[in-house]
């Protein structure tokens, strides 16, 4: 019997120390200092720089639109496509060379621009090579999307694209069925695309400071991976009251156990 006991107690000091703590699951704590409110100033990001595989959606109007409807796409009549397939037939892809091709003006290179300095390269070649001031020219140049891909212990792993010009990391999650009870809030890696190659990057959404993370916002094509706590390898469950069960179950299966062998 004594060994019946010391064997329970072996087993309940083990699962007490398995369940997920609280301080573990809860978003933006303040971790330094106990005060009920914290202001904190999040710095704005730095306009994104356009990547291989960006897709843009450009629009040039003028003041006699007859005269620029081969640069603009005619595909907005079809109901039946989604969105971000209108998209990615109507927009311009940056291919392997960062560049893209525009009608009648050739391939113009912008890996590396921003969607500004885009509209400004546009707008100078049109006034050099096919109009003049008075055409009044308005160009405007946009990501078509925002996509990126979220993978781990979320929702509904999978690709999303959102078209908005700036997404949080807790917007991007949130559009993914939210992270599951074991996933760890702590440690959230961003794969971010760069000219020279992909980086990892550790958030802890836990922490309030993540606020003011460089990688707070996505960018396009990011790539969010939320690990599994240790908790889920364990397999006994993720409240304490789960972890309870598990044991009385354990328990009752080893104690039964251990009586059939006794009697024989």
């Amino acid at each position: 019997m004594n060994k019946i006991l010391l064997f329970t107690g072996l087993l309940l000091c083990i699962f007490s120390t398995s369940c997920i703590p609280h301080k573990d699951i809860v978003y933006l704590q303040n971790k330094q200092s106990a005060n009920d409110s914290l202001q904190i100033m999040v710095e704005q990001p730095k306009p994104y720089r356009i990547q291989i595989n960006d897709i843009l959606n450009v629009r040039i109007k003028v003041l006699d639109q007859d005269d620029v409807t081969i640069f603009n796409p005619i595909g907005e009549g079809n109901l039946s496509a989604s969105a971000s397939e209108r998209a990615y037939f109507d927009g311009f892809t940056v291919d392997l060379h960062g560049n893209i091709r525009i009608p009648e003006l050739g391939e113009i290179n912008v890996l590396g621009f921003t969607t500004e300095a885009i509209e400004k390269r546009l707008k100078d070649k049109l006034l050099e090579e096919q109009f003049k001031e008075t055409a009044n020219i308005f160009i405007t140049v946009k990501l078509a999307g925002l996509r990126y891909t979220a993978l781990g212990e979320v929702g509904s792993p999978g690709s999303q694209v959102l078209f908005q010009e700036r997404v949080n990391i807790f917007e991007a999650i949130a559009n993914v069925g939210e992270i599951s009870p074991v996933g760890n809030r702590k440690e959230v890696k961003i794969i971010r695309q760069y000219p020279q190659g992909q980086q990892i990057h550790m958030l802890d959404l836990t922490d309030v400071n993540v606020m003011k993370s460089p990688y707070y916002y996505i960018q396009p094509n990011d790539m969010i991976y939320v690990l599994p706590l240790k908790e889920k390898t364990y397999g006994t469950g993720v409240t304490g009251l789960d972890t309870f069960r598990t044991a009385i179950t354990i328990l009752g299966f080893v104690s039964t156990t251990i009586l059939l062998i006794t009697r024989l």
